[in-house]
């Protein structure tokens, strides 16, 4: 069965920036499992991933813009450190929540001070080309319930 929308994708992948270091490898876990054609994964890398079949090997160089997007500079802002979510004592490069109009989102903290946080809210990849390598394991029909929700479930999804 080759990969079109309403298929469940199971893959591993190994991810490297634009230098061809490597930044992600997930052979040494539970392969990514997604449910094709709903947004659950990067929609460039959907694209690649379309047509191909179990036992399929490729490469797939995504731009910074169709892959986290180009670094925005007014994401970088100062906070108030009651509005941020973190545990213990507050430190930068810790990730910690601020709310927003569209829910609870992360931020990654540059540095504090007495009353405010400096805090970037970009992706850490954002800016950055990527290079995958994908190997993809099995590929199945989604079931209607899964269709219906939108996501996987069960064994690699999700578990109500």
């Amino acid at each position: 069965m080759s990969i079109v929308r309403d298929s469940v994708v199971s893959f591993h992948y190994k991810l490297s920036g634009e230098d061809g270091v490597e930044i992600e490898n997930s052979h040494d876990n539970e392969p990514v499992t997604y449910l094709h054609g709903h947004g659950s994964i990067l929609p460039a890398l959907e694209q690649q991933l379309e047509g191909r079949v179990p036992g399929d090997s490729f490469s797939a160089q995504l731009s910074a813009a169709d892959a986290y997007g180009e670094r925005d500079e007014t994401a970088v802002m100062r906070i108030p450190l009651k509005n941020l979510v973190y545990r213990g004592k507050l430190e930068p490069g810790m990730i910690a929540g601020v709310q927003t109009n569209h829910g609870m989102r992360q931020v990654r903290v540059l540095k504090v001070g007495k009353f405010n946080a400096d805090v970037d809210a970009n992706h850490p990849l954002a800016g950055q080309a990527l290079g995958f390598h994908i190997e993809v394991l099995d590929v199945r029909v989604a079931t209607e319930e899964e269709i219906a929700h939108g996501h996987v479930h069960g064994e690699g999804g999700h578990h109500h």
